[in-house]
């Protein structure tokens, strides 16, 4: 994919556009992420939080992706199970086996017990179709080729040519984006950020060669901001919403994405 081709198209048709026709048009089409599920509800990155998503209607699914000790790829978000489940380690160390041998439910509510780590396999052939997936490459530095083997399963399902960008993958770390562009050229790429420093003009440019998204946190976001990133050719989406003041705040701001734990935050 020629992002610096599409960053150009972008930057011409935004120009053409009044900046009421702007505000409108992102407004109306925010779409609504649902931040390792609808994690507000349902115990982070379990199916139980995908589901309640779902549910909810949200338009995406927001999941980390990590490496257990044997290889397999994994759905949760720290680099240890301590927070998240009943056990301890650091998800290389411990095998698939070993993973999904923990309960990663209770700590939200009992009702939740007994609720495992899912698989990267299992979340795409359980959703794929049904909702978005906006994939997080999870400290990718941690596991080195876990770019090829993302973009492998996402080939082997023909998840790689996406319609409507109901595949999107994003990390903080921004050499492994780049990977991702070359090895799915079809796929949106979204960098995330809590840097004002990654903010600049030159950055923004330097983020448009590759990536489709710019993925700020929300304390960084100003009505020049989202300017400066639409005429870059990217749209924005913005995290993490906890309460409806933030979500009302985004809005305001007319982005094109929130992503939030709570879904019915964001209302259409």
């Amino acid at each position: 994919m020629n992002k610096k081709v599409l960053a150009g198209i972008g930057i011409s048709f935004a120009l053409l556009l009044s900046p009421l026709q702007q505000a409108s048009a992102a407004k109306n089409d925010v779409d609504n992420v649902a931040h390792r599920g609808a994690s507000g509800y349902a115990p982070e990155n379990t199916v139980a939080a995908f589901e309640k998503a779902f549910e909810m209607k949200s338009d995406y699914i927001e999941i980390d992706v990590q490496q257990s000790k044997d290889g397999e790829l994994v759905v949760i978000h720290d680099v240890t199970v301590d927070r998240t489940t009943n056990g301890t380690g650091a998800v290389k160390d411990l095998t698939l086996e070993e993973l999904q041998s923990l309960d990663a439910g209770s700590w939200k509510g009992t009702e939740f017990a007994g609720e495992p780590i899912p698989t990267f396999e299992e979340i795409l052939d359980r959703y794929r179709g049904k909702i978005g997936i906006l994939i997080e490459l999870k400290s990718p530095e941690l596991y080195p080729g876990i770019e090829a083997k993302i973009a492998g399963e996402l080939k082997e399902r023909n998840m790689d040519k996406p319609n409507n960008e109901k595949i999107i993958v994003q990390s903080f770390n921004f050499d492994s984006m780049k990977k991702m562009d070359e090895l799915l050229p079809n796929v949106p790429i979204g960098v995330l950020t809590g840097s004002k420093a990654d903010t600049t003009e030159e950055k923004l440019q330097q983020f448009a060669t590759y990536a489709d998204y710019f993925n700020p946190h929300y304390g960084l976001v100003t009505n020049e901001l989202v300017t400066n990133v639409h005429n870059n050719g990217m749209k924005i989406s913005s995290w993490t919403v906890r309460n409806q003041q933030t979500a009302d705040f985004l809005l305001s701001m007319n982005i094109d994405a929130i992503i939030t734990d709570y879904p019915d935050f964001v209302q259409k």
